[in-house]
């Protein structure tokens, strides 16, 4: 049980309905840490960029993901 209530949608802004909305659509429902995140807007904002940005990580092909993991992982002299 959290400490802190979530908001709910009826309480919500039209952004915090927005984000609730594609959290539904992706999770299936509204997950807690949403709901207290839309406590503060901005910082809501601030995790759906970050969201977004990990998930255009995917449009990076996978083999030069692996070759950047390994030129960084020799810079850095890391045995894995």
């Amino acid at each position: 049980m959290a400490r802190i209530a979530g908001v709910e949608k009826e309480s919500a802004g039209l952004f915090t309905r927005f984000v609730y909305w594609m959290t539904r659509r992706k999770a299936g429902r509204v997950i807690l840490p949403v709901k207290i995140t839309a406590h503060q807007p901005r910082l809501l904002r601030a995790m759906g960029e970050m969201e977004m940005g990990q998930a255009a990580v995917h449009s990076v092909d996978p083999i030069l993901k692996v070759l950047a993991s390994i030129k960084t992982a020799t810079l850095i002299g890391c045995p894995f």
